[in-house]
């Protein structure tokens, strides 16, 4: 923990100082004895990144929205500041911290912008998690410093024609003499792409065999992975999603990630763990944009000479979205407490993501017809949290294939 630092006024702070020191924070009170009562890593880790939003998010949110980036300032500052490798061990630079820790980390900065919450989630969750977990000795000893302390991450697995059908992959590797494997295809969809300096590339080395051909490798950029075009899209704005290129990328035999042909279950593992940080990018962003507006509500906005969440007609949506939040974040935390335990988590996952990003829209869309005018313009960014929420839906995972994947388990269990 002593790797959670925040530069203020040119000093670092270390997260006990920090917890003393007197910042402008909204936090929602947590009551003694609730199963959202987090342990005290969990807290640090929240208190931290409430004041970097404050400090370095919250005053650049229009101009990353605008501009469509991330300023590598702020990406640095993450770093700086332990938040890029909350579960990575001691020995390579991280915190050691729990995956409940690193999911709060994502719905914190979430509450903020979305962007700066998905280019940490995707990060910790999927790439980092990918090089622990299935990595060799080389590959962790190489890599996960890197990852910890100045190097983003980007997880390269979707395709033109391999999205929700993610193993109909068309890039291939072909196997060399001397162990080395050539890579050659293209990738599309890819969150961090446009930054990322170290990628986790999936690739069928054996099409033939089909999805037990695909591997996983750890692949630097410089090797020959080509940002073909960066999508412009409706939300999460400055968060770079791009198109690559791998025409003919030489990968030595020691960055095969996991066993030859295995990549098929390190992808759907981190996929899963995947949707719960989307399930907390989902819940922060529907807590930041029902902050906001309940804000506005009962402390600016009046009508008819008392402010409009006076009347009961306003109190009913609230006190709706309001649950709706409170499910989705319980929701949430059992689906990554099962996961910290050691099991099954996969429908709990599943569950987290498709009801959080629900949430997100109904709470986002309440948010701003609550605020009436002022919350349909870009002057108080709650339409921001709509247009960020819509993506919840769609990656790692569509909704119809959580439900899928449900309903399967399901009927497993009753089979």
């Amino acid at each position: 923990m002593q790797r959670l630092l925040l530069r203020s006024g040119g000093a670092r702070l270390t997260a006990s100082r920090l917890a003393a020191a007197t910042y402008r924070v909204t936090r929602r009170s947590t009551h003694s004895g609730s199963i959202l009562q987090f342990s005290d890593e969990v807290e640090a880790f929240r208190d931290v990144v409430s004041r970097f939003n404050n400090d370095l998010v919250a005053p650049n949110i229009s101009s990353m929205d605008a501009e469509e980036k991330i300023p590598s300032t702020l990406v640095d500052a993450l770093f700086e500041t332990g938040l890029m490798a909350v579960e990575t061990p001691e020995e390579y630079g991280g915190a050691g911290a729990s995956f409940t820790a690193a999911v709060a980390v994502v719905e914190e900065l979430a509450k903020c912008d979305a962007s700066v919450s998905v280019l940490n989630d995707v990060h910790n969750t999927l790439v980092s998690t990918c090089v622990r977990k299935w990595g060799s000795e080389y590959i962790k000893d190489t890599y996960l410093p890197q990852l910890a302390t100045s190097k983003l991450g980007a997880f390269a697995l979707s395709e033109p024609g391999a999205g929700s059908d993610a193993f109909a992959l068309k890039t291939r590797a072909r196997k060399l003499a001397d162990g080395d494997f050539v890579l050659n295809g293209g990738k599309m969809w890819i969150t961090n792409g446009g930054e990322a300096e170290i990628f986790v590339v999936f690739a069928n080395a054996e099409p033939e065999k089909g999805h037990r051909g695909i591997t996983a490798f750890v692949v630097e950029k410089p090797w020959g992975i080509k940002v073909v075009k960066k999508e412009h899209k409706l939300g999460i704005r400055a968060s770079s999603t791009a198109v690559l290129a791998l025409d003919d990328v030489h990968v030595p035999a020691e960055n095969v990630l996991g066993e030859y042909g295995k990549g098929y279950r390190i992808a759907i593992e981190c996929l899963n763990e995947g949707r719960i940080g989307i399930a907390a990018q989902m819940t922060g962003i529907a807590q930041g944009a029902f902050d906001r507006a309940v804000s506005y509500v009962y402390q600016d906005r009046k009508q008819f000479g008392k402010f409009v969440g006076e009347f009961q007609g306003m109190q009913f949506q609230i006190a709706q979205i309001a649950t709706e939040i409170e499910a989705a974040r319980l929701l949430l935390y059992n689906a990554a407490a099962i996961k910290d335990a050691g099991g099954d988590f996969v429908k709990e996952a599943a569950m987290a993501k498709l009801y959080a990003s629900q949430v997100a829209e109904r709470a986002a869309s309440k948010a701003i017809e609550w605020m009436g005018g002022v919350g349909f313009t870009r002057e108080e960014s709650v339409e921001k949290y709509y247009r960020d929420a819509k993506i919840g839906a769609i990656y790692e995972g569509t909704s119809n294939i959580q439900l899928q994947t449900i309903a399967k388990l399901i009927q497993k269990e009753y089979s």
